[in-house]
């Protein structure tokens, strides 16, 4: 069976980036601008895990993180929260929110991978 992971981010070059890294990691990977996107996304087809960027257009990521979490199969997918700064109560507020775990942008497939490992899903 296929995992597949959904990497929101408005930057497409973020996007560009982690698309590779999780197709290395044998992800089948979907890319949404937006939290909105993001959403509708998850709603058509529930992804094993979530790339979230810290900060996103129109809609907050904890606000993406709350929705998320009360869809039916919410809780499924396994969310890293993405941010660009090491702000310990911008990173907790995300956790609270539903993140399961968090990297620091510029990330590479080392981080990516090891969240992921820690998570259960073999890499």
């Amino acid at each position: 069976m296929l995992r597949t992971c959904l990497v929101v981010d408005p930057s497409s070059v973020v996007r560009k980036v982690a698309r590779r890294i999780f197709e290395i990691m044998q992800f089948q990977t979907l890319e949404a601008e937006t939290g909105q996107e993001a959403l509708q996304k998850c709603e058509e087809d529930m992804p094993d895990a979530i790339l979230l960027a810290g900060h996103l257009p129109t809609m907050s990521s904890v606000d993406v993180l709350g929705t998320l979490r009360a869809l039916p199969n919410g809780r499924k997918p396994f969310v890293i929260y993405c941010t660009t700064e090491n702000d310990a109560s911008e990173i907790a507020r995300a956790l609270s929110a539903g993140a399961d775990e968090y990297v620091l942008k510029p990330f590479d497939r080392e981080s990516i991978g090891a969240k992921l490992t820690s998570a259960g899903l073999k890499i």
